[in-house]
């Protein structure tokens, strides 16, 4: 993690910023600036090891606490009228 951080920081507003495309053979797929594809592919990443989470603990009968807001095992309210 942080040998990422430290590339991030030391890149450019140009190297971030030039495009990254993504090509099928001869075919572009798309094309996206470099920071832009790294953006999502992190945040894609998360939300993949956030959702395997999200089903571990379903199944295994564990409350699923609020990864992405409110979540249906997890009433914040109910706590807070019960004292805790």
């Amino acid at each position: 993690m942080a040998e990422a951080r430290e590339y991030l920081a030391g890149l450019s507003e140009e190297t971030a910023t030039a495009p990254w495309t993504l090509t099928h053979g001869e075919r572009k797929v798309f094309t996206l600036p470099r920071i832009g594809l790294m953006r999502t592919l992190a945040f894609n990443h998360l939300y993949h090891h956030r959702g395997q989470l999200t089903v571990y603990l379903r199944l295994l009968g564990v409350p699923v606490p609020a990864v992405y807001g409110k979540s249906a095992d997890d009433n914040p309210l109910a706590a807070a009228a019960a004292g805790g």
